[in-house]
């Protein structure tokens, strides 16, 4: 939100009132807290009717530095608040200390410094005593505005040629500096400043990130008011953000995502070809088994199939039942395709509609959403009649999750979690909630309860989700995938856009309709997408209004789908090695540039490619004529599809057919290579080949490269040591005894053995 008028005046009718000069200061052994005056105060007078604003200095976790600001601290706090699973002050090992009037903070390699005899103003400092940002003179404020509201604002400095990221899944431009952006959840599409993912944290290019603790509205102005600052404000009488320091992205990510949830690890199977029913296409068990068949016939490996909305019954989603007229046999039906080796997701949404039998019981249980009078809340958007699922009350969440686990007695592997975006303010929670508070944070409510009911029937590992809607912390409960986009080239970039920026958010595991979901795509926008989406974290073929099976867009696009499927099932040594990665670290599977190759200032803008995983760097193909510009950084790379060798940094120009785009190995990298290419959940370590790249390694050790192959739990099933010397390379495996083969990329050398493997 914007309160000034250019760099002099208020908007008409703002007050404001900026912290000044500190008037007392109570220092603990890991915490502080400052009390400043609003105003110069030369003499007592100046003290009376006049605010203070208490300023609170801690340390949440280690690396960590939390800043909270209060006007008036009566107001009665209602939740929900955001759950820090790392929430650990005590290991924080954070340390004050005064020297003069100078009093710092320090956790981990981060210090604040607050200096008394100067104006206001709070500094952030990395372990080598740069100065990472700060808050200057008028950087910790409250507000009120013409309608009586009023609002906690902080601001943030930001240094010349500084870029800021991430704030959810958003579909603007990549770097956010310029834009306003109000982390409030909305039904929007892709092609908007509305997004269904906000996440108020951002990363700084400078090697820090900043959370904002607030589950409700967070308005963003990232240099587009005073435009060298990051403000961020709430409506409310309190303000707490954190400094997570770095000093590289990942570190960065590391941290964050330890205090606010690590993503649990998608099962192996859900890295393979997803395919639907589409949205308002027509199907039944025919339709459905023709598809499989289809698929079958074209040798084309499927590993999810999915039935979306209408599989139940016109005006009563949710209801939970079968269409009995459409699916007589359900589950014999999903029997059939379990025989054929299939995973089953299931469409559900949070929302009850007034002809389904839910409503009713669900009105007379007090499971639904109420207006203050005690009506229940409805409306006729998307159902008629619709309501909401009280997922605040534990009696609710329980009732709902009985209607899914008969879904899972019948066959069901997991749930498409659609929609959580669209919930009312003019509502009362069962738990008290606030509603402005609840209106983000229902989306991690809604997915945790769906999540927790698959690990505890499926089993621990074998749970996941496709959600739409998510807030700080949702990353526990992968897959999320980018939600309606057009079918259109313009939409696959900006889908690329969202799901970098929701990597740079703390998000792991991200997918999107490939092909688009609105309208029906050209066969080349189709054939684009396949490559691109298979080359994704996790790979769903949806629309809308028409079928995704690929012979609809002709023999190439089955010839594209073919082989970028066969090729991700390959790769699934190593993509399931980046995915328990992105489990253990918080370090995503789709990382922008940026996040590998911070020092590299070219890859700090770049929103058109991506490295998958820590050694293949990916640019999809956005043009019909395969046209494609991308940039490779320092070193000999490997184009994995030809084996060509590139020397970065370049800018490469190059012209793909359909069944290409650029793929390329970073160098010193080991590829782990699977023999098997008909499924993502094989045994890896049988028939597993080592492809060693020429270059630099990318984990220099002095003892060589290490590479871990894990098994469909994620945990290490081999561990290899690969080490150069000249042109002979040593390869020691540990753990296992099972013969693996090795070849050298650079010279064609090959090997086989087990044990130890010289070539």
């Amino acid at each position: 939100m914007k309160f000034t008028d250019g760099f002099w005046l208020m908007r008409e009718g703002v007050r404001a009132s900026y912290a000044t000069e500190i008037r007392d200061l109570r220092v603990g052994a890991d915490q502080f807290t400052a009390y400043a005056s609003v105003k110069r105060v030369a003499e007592r007078g100046d003290t009376l009717n006049t605010p203070l604003i208490t300023v609170d200095c801690f340390s949440p976790a280690e690396g960590i530095i939390g800043v909270r600001t209060t006007h008036h601290a009566g107001r009665v706090r209602r939740g929900p608040d955001f759950a820090f699973p790392g929430l650990d002050p005590a290991a924080a090992g954070a340390r004050t200390r005064r020297d003069g009037a100078v009093t710092e903070l320090t956790s981990g390699p981060l210090t604040l410094r607050m200096d008394g005899d100067g104006p206001w103003g709070i500094t952030f400092l990395d372990a080598d005593g740069r100065r990472l940002t700060g808050v200057d003179t008028k950087g910790t404020a409250f507000a009120t505005t013409p309608d009586g509201a009023h609002h906690m604002v902080a601001q943030l400095a930001l240094d010349v040629g500084e870029n800021v990221y991430g704030l959810g899944e958003r579909f603007t431009p990549y770097v956010k500096n310029g834009q306003t952006v109000d982390i409030w959840q909305a039904d929007g599409g892709t092609s908007s400043e509305l997004a269904y993912k906000n996440i108020p944290f951002y990363l700084s290019s400078r090697g820090y990130g900043v959370f904002v603790n607030h589950p409700g509205k967070v308005s963003f102005e990232v240099g587009s008011e005073s435009v060298g600052q990051v403000q961020f404000s709430v409506e409310d009488q309190s303000l707490e953000y954190y400094i997570v320091a770095g000093p590289t992205p990942r570190e960065v990510l590391a941290r964050y995502t330890a205090l606010t949830g690590r993503p649990a690890l998608p099962p192996a199977w859900s890295f393979g070809l997803w395919l639907t029913t589409s949205f308002c296409t027509s199907y039944d068990e025919e339709t459905v088994t023709s598809f499989v068949d289809g698929m079958a016939e074209r040798d084309i490996p499927l590993s999810v199939f999915h039935f979306d909305c209408f599989w139940m019954r016109e005006y009563q989603w949710s209801d939970f039942l079968w269409d009995p007229d459409v699916f007589p046999d359900p589950e014999g039906m999903l029997a059939r395709l379990k025989e054929r080796g299939l995973r089953i997701s299931m469409w559900i949404n949070p929302y009850i509609a007034q002809k389904s039998a839910l409503f009713a019981e669900g009105a007379e249980l007090g499971y639904l959403v109420r207006r203050p009078g005690g009506d229940v809340w409805q409306w006729d958007l998307w159902q008629p009649g619709m309501a909401l699922v009280d997922f605040t009350n534990p009696a609710a969440r329980a009732w709902y999750n009985s209607k899914l686990r008969l879904l899972l007695d019948q066959g069901v592997d997991c749930f498409k979690t659609d929609f959580g975006e669209r919930i009312p303010t003019d509502v009362v929670w069962h738990d008290g909630s606030d509603p402005e508070r609840m209106h983000n944070y229902y989306a991690q409510i809604y997915n945790r309860t769906v999540f927790e009911l698959l690990e505890k029937e499926r089993g621990h590992g074998e749970a996941v989700l496709f959600a739409r809607s998510a807030t700080a912390g949702g990353q526990q409960f992968p897959v999320h995938w980018g939600g309606d986009c057009f079918a259109s080239f313009t939409a696959m970039a900006e889908s690329l856009r969202g799901g970098l920026s929701l990597s740079l958010s703390g998000f792991g595991f991200w997918s999107h309709d490939i092909g688009g979901f609105e309208g029906t795509p050209d066969p080349a926008v189709f054939k684009r997408w396949l490559a691109f989406g298979l080359m994704s974290s996790h790979s769903r073929l949806h629309g809308n209004v028409s079928y995704r099976v690929p012979w609809a867009f002709g023999e190439e696009a089955v010839d594209v789908a073919r082989k970028f499927t066969l090729l991700k099932h390959r790769l699934m040594p190593y993509l399931y090695g980046a995915a328990v990665t992105a489990h253990r670290t918080g370090v995503p599977m789709m990382r922008p540039m940026l996040l590998e190759f911070p020092a590299d200032p070219t890859t700090r803008m770049l929103d058109r490619q991506y490295m998958l995983g820590p050694d293949l760097l990916v640019a999809p193909v956005f043009t019909e004529d395969g046209q494609v510009e991308y940039y490779v950084p320092e070193g000999t790379w490997t184009v994995l599809l030809t084996g060509e060798r590139v020397t970065g940094p370049v800018w490469r120009h190059e012209t793909h057919g359909f069944d290409s785009l650029p793929i390329l190995v970073r160098p010193g990298a080991v590829l782990p290579w699977g023999a098997d290419d008909q499924r993502p959940d094989s045994d890896w370590l049988d028939g597993l080949t080592l492809r060693v790249f020429g270059g630099a390694s990318t984990e220099p050790d002095g003892d060589g490269t290490s590479v871990t192959v894990p098994d469909l739990t994620g945990a290490t099933a081999a561990a290899f040591r690969v080490v150069r010397d000249g042109a002979t390379l040593t390869v020691t495996a540990e753990g296992t005894d099972r013969p693996y083969r090795v070849v050298a990329e650079t010279t064609g050398a090959t090997a086989e053995g087990t044990g130890t493997v010289t070539l």
